[in-house]
């Protein structure tokens, strides 16, 4: 992705933590059938590899899976918190006029080959992790096991596997670094008042700044 240099971020911690912040990915290939693109949960494993490897899994009736088993890259995009940045948060627009409007936000794009998986046994340990993930902090929280084995197994024949060792990662951390710090607080203060939760979520992490 185009990223320039005041709004790169390169700190892999943080990387990882928006990675796993986000619930829902978005896996994009191009194979013989030309450039697709699937929203799915993901589980992200650190100890795994430089910068980590990503789990995740697809209908087996989605084509897609059989162009990432061609071996060429994939990209993850992990989206995050977005707004629009209106030029009446700038204080320095009564001095200089000649400004204009933005989008400050947030993504990480994982970049690697993705193996594909069939065999059940890592398939359910897949399945079984990501549900521990979204079901932990729940009160009585549901498992994989709780299913009956064989509409289990009839589940998993119909999903495939998908592991991708990230090769290289790019995150994109664009909160008007490149504005003046009055400018900055202003955006910053702007999006706080603002009633859309996405533009409050968005002003938080300018808080961190």
């Amino acid at each position: 992705m185009y990223n320039s240099k005041p709004h790169q971020e390169h700190d892999l911690e943080r990387l990882h933590q928006h990675m796993r912040n986000t619930r829902l990915a978005v896996l994009v290939s191009h194979g013989e059938q030309g450039l697709l693109a699937t929203h799915l949960p993901v589980l992200l494993d650190t100890d795994e590899g430089e910068f980590g490897c990503v789990y995740a899994h697809l209908a087996r009736a989605n084509r897609q899976w059989q162009d990432v088993a061609q071996g060429a890259e994939a990209l993850l995009v992990f989206p995050g918190a977005d707004a629009y940045v209106s030029p009446s948060y700038y204080p320095s627009k009564a001095e200089n006029p000649k400004v204009v409007p933005t989008w400050n936000y947030l993504a990480v794009h994982a970049y690697g080959t993705a193996q594909v998986i069939h065999e059940a046994a890592p398939l359910l340990q897949i399945v079984s992790r990501l549900t521990d993930l979204h079901e932990q902090g729940r009160s009585t929280p549901w498992k994989v096991a709780d299913a009956p084995t064989d509409y289990l197994e009839g589940m998993l024949r119909a999903i495939v596997g998908i592991r991708l060792p990230i090769a290289r990662l790019q995150g994109a951390r664009k909160l008007s670094q490149n504005r003046s710090a009055e400018d900055i607080a202003g955006v910053r203060e702007g999006l706080g008042a603002s009633p859309d939760y996405l533009d409050n979520q968005l002003a938080a992490h300018m808080r961190q700044l």
